[in-house]
């Protein structure tokens, strides 16, 4: 029998305990897949008393020395669902360095600090793979990264975090306000006791910077990705949205495309959006993913399906298990990072799109004018206008044409300034129509 793939295990929480159980149920049919069997070395885990359900494997595999059994002669591949970016990044740099490869599903990690995991492993001759960081199950960075890579891609536009999905469609189906929403995502699971990195847009960002760096074939980090969360958004917004015939949804937006200059350049956002009912993301409910891929020639791509727990990531970590096993006994790597393009990131002020701008301002004439005045002092051309009047209070809802994200920021703020304007409600930004 070929001698087997020795597999070192790091973590062992929602994800970690679902990969043992699907290595262990599996065995057989990975064994043919890869052409040898795959042996867990050890499992590092933070507390060795820990209840972890009942897995298949002895007590003897665990460690709570997680570098000690990255530095085993006998560990062929590596395997990390910790999270975090330290001690992951000394324990992965360690394996990649040392020819051993990696199967991650840190999204943190890459996106903070990718470079350094792609030049160890190119140091190392080793692979790393890490389809299970973004949207876990569906398969997504491969297509990316290999079917895609004869192609030129344009544009990336995706729901890439579960617990935000959930709450913007209880939103939309029941009209709750959004700390309602968030209790009843936190009650049924969708949602961290600590839900700051899924509703601040932090889990989504990361992702983002992955997906670009993919798509177009340059380094982006989270520092390069503009983010805005959820928190802000407000039953009435959704309603406006509604009326509208759109939704709002969390948007992972990636472009490639001049700047202001002529540059190509690549841009990366993250913020809420209204979307028309008729857009393909706008039916993508519940804690489901989504990815549009706009490409040159191979036109217009989606990928659906669930975008995290513990079996649909464990399932995207096999997958890579089994390309890297099968690169190992070949004696093959697999092609290396592409960042050749090397792009400039485009400011966020030079991101064109359409805005939502919900106004609390005072039910007198002229006021109109004197708001109008303010967007055409901007270049920002107004599309519709719809008041309705409180007494002598009124709500002034104006949706724009395309502009620019600096001039739309010009213009809110002066609109602050305004003596009539009471409050700016809020602002949105309108995707998915020309």
């Amino acid at each position: 029998m070929t001698k087997p793939v020795r597999v070192a295990l790091l973590g062992c929480g929602t994800v970690g305990a679902e990969v043992v159980r699907l290595l262990h149920d599996q065995a057989a049919d990975l064994t043919a897949r890869i052409g040898a069997p795959i042996e867990l070395a050890g499992i590092a885990v933070r507390r060795l008393g820990r209840d972890r359900g009942a897995l298949p494997v002895g007590p003897a595999v665990f460690t709570t020395d997680p570098l000690g059994l990255v530095k085993r002669d006998d560990v062929d591949v590596v395997v990390e669902v910790v999270g975090g970016i330290e001690p992951a990044r000394t324990w992965l740099v360690e394996a990649l360095r040392a020819g051993k490869s990696v199967v991650t599903a840190n999204k943190a990690l890459l996106a903070e600090d990718g470079a350094s995991l792609h030049d160890a492993a190119a140091e190392g001759g080793a692979d790393l793979y890490y389809e299970a960081a973004v949207a876990g199950a569906i398969p997504l960075l491969r297509p990316l990264r290999e079917s895609l890579h004869g192609d030129s891609v344009n544009r990336v536009t995706g729901i890439v975090n579960g617990t935000t999905n959930y709450i913007l469609s209880a939103m939309d189906a029941t009209g709750a306000g959004f700390a309602e929403a968030l209790e009843q995502a936190t009650e049924l699971g969708y949602a961290e006791a600590d839900p700051t990195a899924d509703v601040e847009g932090f889990d989504a960002a990361a992702k983002g910077a992955i997906l670009a760096s993919l798509a177009f074939h340059t380094r982006v980090g989270a520092a390069d990705v503009h983010r805005e969360g959820i928190t802000e958004v407000t039953a009435a917004d959704v309603a406006s949205a509604k009326a509208m015939g759109c939704t709002i949804k969390l948007l992972c937006i990636a472009s490639r495309g001049p700047d202001a200059a002529g540059v190509d350049s690549v841009s990366v956002r993250v913020h809420p959006a209204m979307i028309p009912r008729t857009h393909p993301l706008a039916g993508v409910g519940d804690a489901f993913n989504a990815v549009f891929v706009e490409a040159r020639a191979a036109g217009q791509l989606m990928f659906y399906g669930r975008g995290a727990g513990g079996a649909p990531t464990a399932s995207a970590v096999l997958g890579d298990l089994v390309a890297v096993a099968r690169n190992r006994l070949a004696g093959v790597r697999a092609a290396s990072e592409s960042a050749y393009a090397a792009l400039p990131i485009r400011p966020m002020g030079e991101a064109v799109t359409r805005y939502h701008i919900s106004l609390d301002v005072a039910d007198r004439a002229g006021v109109l004018a004197a708001v109008a005045g303010v967007f055409a002092g901007h270049g920002v051309s107004i599309a519709t206008v719809r008041q309705s009047g409180r007494g002598e209070d009124a709500e002034l809802v104006v949706v724009t044409h395309r502009a620019s994200d600096a001039a739309l920021a010009a213009t809110v703020a002066e609109l602050r300034d305004l003596e009539h304007v009471r409050a700016i409600v809020s602002v949105l930004r309108v995707e998915g129509e020309p």
